[in-house]
Formats: C-alpha cells, sequence, structure tokens
C-alpha cells in the first residue's frame, strides 16, 4: 500500500476568499447567509419557495473582522496583524484563533483558502 504523500500548508501565506452570500447589520457585525439546501434538484425546486431559504450565521467583532479580510486578496499574515492592531491582547492567542475559525468555515463551505503565489527567481546556475 503506497503512502499519499501529505504537503504541509503554511497557514500565513493563504488568502482566503468568501464564498457564501453575506450582509452586514447596522452595527457592523456579518450575517453569512447558508442555503437550507445544497442538492441541486432541491434548491431549484424547493429552496425559491421557502418564506426563509438561508440559515443566518450571526459573527461576532472577531469572526466579522476576520470574514470582511476574506477577499482573496489579503493573507492570513495581514488578516493577524490588522486584528491585533484592531483588538490588542483581547484576539490573543491570534495564530490559534484565525486557524480554527477558517479551517470551520472552509469545512462548511463558506470560504475557500488559496495559497499566496510567489515569484520564481531565476536560478543562476
Amino acid at each position: 500500500m503506497a503512502k499519499q504523500e501529505r504537503t504541509e500548508i503554511n497557514l500565513w501565506e493563504l488568502k482566503p476568499l468568501r464564498i457564501a452570500k453575506w450582509e452586514t447589520t447596522e452595527d457592523g457585525k456579518v450575517v453569512v447567509l447558508v442555503p437550507k439546501f445544497k442538492n441541486p434538484f432541491l434548491v431549484k425546486w424547493v429552496l425559491p419557495y421557502l418564506a426563509k431559504p438561508f440559515f443566518r450565521i450571526k459573527l461576532d467583532d472577531i469572526g466579522s473582522a476576520i470574514w470582511q479580510r476574506c477577499d482573496g486578496a489579503t493573507s492570513v499574515a495581514v488578516i493577524a496583524q490588522s486584528l491585533k492592531d484592531k483588538f490588542g491582547g483581547s484576539v490573543e492567542p491570534v495564530d490559534e484563533r484565525i486557524n480554527k475559525f477558517l479551517n470551520h468555515l472552509e469545512r462548511g463551505d463558506l470560504l475557500s483558502a488559496e495559497r499566496m503565489e510567489t515569484t520564481n527567481l531565476p536560478n543562476n546556475s
């Protein structure tokens, strides 16, 4: 049995991108809209007739700040620094918080995380 090669991903190099619909409340917090059905048949034939076709996930201040910066262009390292600047010590341990939060959102198909593109330097050999 062949071993599957496991590659390690550096969290700080990822650039998360929101793929779920969302809205902001009057106080600036984010509400993520998650469809109640993902099956294409149910989405087409049932979802349009529901009064509330989405589950509404209300994020706290820190979660809202992270979500708003998940634009596909901002790295996790930049997001972490902006959280430290905005919330100070109350966000510590920031790396653990961001890791758990982003993993949870990715497992729920609410965002995707892409690696930052690195420029290949020419080899002078």
